[in-house]
């Protein structure tokens, strides 16, 4: 039986253990936040390892699901960045 996550949770980027190979727009956004400007988190995340929106297992490349240690390419993305 699947779970739907809210979507404060699926996209929680500031996850403790977010795997260091997710990237999104907003990284490369040098701007603080404009309340009065609509936002642009279009949620469009990817994987340097594949460079597309799945990881090297196959998975969703998203903060929920790249915030799971026992991840195996979040294992490695871990010893990449040491």
């Amino acid at each position: 039986m699947s779970t739907i996550l809210k979507q404060s949770e699926r996209f929680n980027t500031g996850h403790p253990h977010l795997c260091p190979a997710l990237k999104w727009k907003a990284l490369f956004v040098a701007a603080p936040v404009d309340p009065t400007v609509q936002s642009t988190l279009d949620h469009h995340y990817w994987c340097v390892y594949t460079q597309t929106c799945l990881g090297p297992d196959g998975a969703l490349a998203e903060p929920h699901p790249c915030s799971v240690p026992s991840r195996k390419c979040h294992v490695q993305a871990i010893k990449d960045t040491r």
